[in-house]
């Protein structure tokens, strides 16, 4: 009988301090989105793009994050008040649970980020936050009226950018680190919104695997053809284009099964290359008519010594005959595999460069 009443004092005091958190949904209007979202009804929110993110502001001591994962882990950075040098790693269980953010705070306001650090073959459900009793809701800040966004590769993504020291490059989702990529480096230095639309192997003709950059930038989830984007949601002002790294590779590579998918037995030549790279920029062009759009390449093999393709850029934009749209290459790393964080921080100095000198925003 003694065992019965404890085992039950226990489970109430569980069942009290569940009840004792202040429960934040994820569609409490003070909760602020950065990147593609979709909102399933009452129920929660998905995110698939790297570099999404979720914050709140909020009084409280302590702060957690319902959240589930698909099939496939991914990952986030937890980042109080700003300060990403003691960003937490988390990654999520396949259940509905909930993950602890942030514990003994010091009394007073703070802000909890949520950042998506990999690729976008992976899904989670965010449900809410979780504050300490007595914690408040702070009113959103203003978003900043400045908004960039991307579209890229594996480079753009941050595949391998966390891997250790002296380890060969690596695709494991673990690995990836989209906060330390040249791309968000360079929407946190502008105080930007950020948006990044990347997969690791994609292409603009084709891609390691069957999906193109064609058919997929114009999609909420990214792997669903019939979920499309309401572009009207978000309109940059600068677009970045990190394409044709991998094109570079595969239009050499007649044996690959989506070189035969997408061309048979014959080589693209070099003026289908410059029309699909015209294409591409034009559809992002239709989208955002007013956006300085900066057609970049680099910092892997495609832009080494002698390689045509930052020329194939060249030409398609010239033959736009549009101002607003420029190119610019970063050199090759000479390394090899994908940008480590110093590399991914060269790339981030130069485009900032680039922009500072070529784009009043």
């Amino acid at each position: 009988m003694r065992k019965f009443f404890l085992t039950n004092l226990l489970l109430l005091f569980a069942v009290l301090a569940v009840q004792a958190q202040k429960w934040v949904p994820f569609n409490e209007k003070n909760i602020s989105y950065m990147g593609r979202v979709e909102f399933i009804g009452n129920q929660s929110a998905r995110i698939y793009w790297p570099g999404t993110s979720v914050s709140l502001d909020f009084v409280g001591t302590e702060v957690k994050a319902i959240l589930k994962n698909g099939k496939d882990q991914a990952y986030f950075y937890a980042i109080v008040d700003g300060d990403d040098n003691h960003a937490v790693r988390i990654k999520p269980d396949t259940i509905k649970s909930r993950v602890v953010l942030a514990k003994g705070l010091k009394q007073g306001k703070h802000r909890i980020q949520l950042f998506k650090l990999d690729n976008n073959t992976t899904v989670t459900w965010f449900y809410g936050f979780e504050i300490s009793k007595g914690g408040q809701v702070l009113k959103a800040q203003l978003p900043s009226k400045r908004k960039i966004e991307f579209y890229g590769n594996s480079i753009t993504a941050g595949h391998g950018v966390d891997r250790p020291q002296g380890m060969a490059d690596s695709g494991a989702e673990e690995h990836f680190n989209n906060y330390w990529t040249y791309a968000a480096r360079t929407a946190r230095h502008y105080n930007a919104q950020y948006s990044c639309i990347a997969r690791s192997g994609i292409g603009i003709m084709l891609s390691w695997s069957s999906l193109i950059m064609p058919e997929m930038y114009d999609r909420l989830n990214p792997s669903d053809p019939n979920s499309k984007w309401d572009f009207s949601r978000f309109t940059p002002d600068v677009v970045v284009i990190n394409l044709f790294q991998n094109d570079s590779w595969l239009v050499n590579n007649p044996n690959h099964e989506q070189f035969k998918a997408r061309f048979g037995t014959t080589k693209p030549s070099d003026s289908q290359i410059v029309e699909a790279y015209r294409n591409m920029v034009s559809k992002i062009r239709t989208k955002y008519p007013q956006a300085n759009i900066i057609c970049v390449l680099g910092s892997m093999d495609a832009t080494r010594e002698g390689s045509p393709w930052p020329g194939y850029i060249e030409t398609a934009v010239k033959s736009l005959n549009d101002p607003k749209i420029h190119t610019h290459f970063f050199p090759f790393k000479k390394g090899p595999g994908h940008p480590t964080v110093a590399e991914q921080k060269d790339m981030a100095d130069s485009l900032i460069r680039f922009i500072d000198e070529h784009i009043k925003w």
